[in-house]
């Protein structure tokens, strides 16, 4: 007796296969597991599937798909971990257009014109090239390290440390390499080259400060905000198995990039001590943290490979949030819950302007609470525990989870007050 599928069997084939190429494009590009499974639903049904299940980790989908009284089930594995914001967006209007297209004509859509839409998108090359790539590092660094009270010499050097940092960190991606070696490495690059720029400066009598109190605002630019951020959105949602996976994943990064960050210390006899305030004119320092809360978010969301209109959106969120936060600390408010209120300003404010510029929500949030990771806090807790301080170590990464808890919590509230699916249970 044959075996061989029928026509109905082959065509569920088809249809199972171009939603699952959906989910593993979205994965790949950084999103949440909610966003994958919601993206993977949609097109599922635009093109015939009756029912669609999935069940989605940090680097897995597994999927079922049924169609009267048949079903497939696949399973795919995602090793290509990292963030795409123009991906995200452009399988978002996918994703739209197809559902639209589908309830209007109130027939199924071609599974050809879907699988011919999602090659056009996975074959997209990235906004920018390595140099201009390795620029947005430096920026958003660099803003980082006034805000943490980083005077000019500390700019400049962690302007040129940060940039050299990502450029060894793109290159050691796209050759393959392991990927918490490759954290590793451009961490370390990134500290040895502030601290040889801050000594050279020194040396030549430019400087009669030391100025090595920066040095960990030169591999911010390594800190997995968008992973610990979605990883905490996906534990709100009750999907455990992403959460944690993904918040496992952040953790390991952090922790190789600490790792480096503290061997350099180790060598050449630092502590990653807080830089002292500026002390600067009110007005002054206020301005100046709109700007570099503005030039930051901006520089973390090109180096998400997000288009300029997004960028630019992001960063205007983000600039009136982090000032706010910066404000409600130095008026006593607990930082976490002004990190959580500010998240929430995020979130309300991402939920008007991201419809505007037809882009998903989480493109626009997550920049702008990257800038409020606290990852200097959590660098100086991996030092303390190699040091053996114990209780600091302990003060330093409770302090780090409250925030970042904080800011999944407050981006969360915003999500349940602005979205239905988010707010109720179906």
């Amino acid at each position: 007796m044959s075996t061989a599928p029928d026509d109905d069997e082959l065509q569920l084939i088809r249809r199972s296969g171009v939603a699952l190429r959906m989910g593993t494009l979205s994965l790949s590009a950084g999103t949440g597991s909610y966003r994958v499974k919601a993206s993977m639903a949609r097109i599922a049904h635009a093109v015939g599937i009756e029912r669609h299940q999935a069940h989605v980790t940090l680097t897995e989908i597994t999927t079922t798909s049924h169609r009267g009284r048949s079903f497939r089930t696949e399973v795919t594995e995602v090793r290509s971990i990292g963030i795409d914001a123009d991906r995200l967006a452009e399988l978002e209007r996918l994703a739209r257009g197809v559902e639209q297209a589908a309830t209007a004509s109130g027939r199924e859509v071609g599974v050809d014109e879907v699988a011919e839409r999602l090659d056009a998108i996975a074959a997209r090359r990235p906004l920018y090239s390595r140099l201009p790539n390795a620029l947005w590092s430096a920026i958003a660094c660099a803003a980082f390290a006034f805000l943490n009270n980083g005077g000019p010499v500390e700019i400049a050097a962690v302007f040129v440390a940060a940039g050299i940092g990502q450029a060894v960190r793109r290159s050691g991606l796209h050759r393959g390499w392991n990927q918490f070696g490759v954290t590793m490495l451009a961490a370390a690059s990134a500290a040895l080259c502030y601290l040889g720029l801050v000594g050279a400066a020194h040396v030549l009598g430019l400087t009669t400060v030391g100025h090595q109190a920066g040095y960990v605002s030169a591999v911010l630019f390594l800190i997995p905000g968008f992973a610990l951020v979605t990883g905490a959105l996906d534990l709100a949602r009750l999907d455990f198995s992403a959460g944690i996976a993904r918040l496992t994943y952040a953790s390991m990064v952090l922790i190789s990039a600490a790792v480096a960050v503290w061997a350099v210390s180790i060598s050449v006899g630092l502590r990653p001590e807080q830089a002292p305030p500026l002390g600067l004119p009110f007005a002054l320092e206020l301005a100046l943290r709109f700007v570099a809360s503005f030039v930051g978010v901006l520089g973390f969301a090109l180096l998400f490979n997000s288009p300029w209109p997004m960028a630019v959106g992001a960063a205007a969120i983000g600039m009136v949030a982090n000032v706010g936060r910066l404000a409600l600390v130095e008026v006593g408010v607990p930082i976490q819950a002004a990190a959580a209120g500010a998240a929430l300003l995020v979130g309300l404010l991402a939920a008007a302007v991201a419809p505007r510029l037809d882009v998903p929500r989480v493109t626009v949030s997550v920049p702008a609470v990257v800038i409020m990771v606290p990852g200097a806090t959590a660098y100086r807790a991996v030092y303390e525990v190699s040091t053996g301080d114990t209780a600091a170590a302990l003060s330093y990464a409770v302090q780090a989870t409250l925030v970042i808890g904080a800011l999944s919590i407050g981006l969360a509230v915003a999500r349940m007050l602005t979205d239905r699916t988010w707010g109720f249970e179906h």
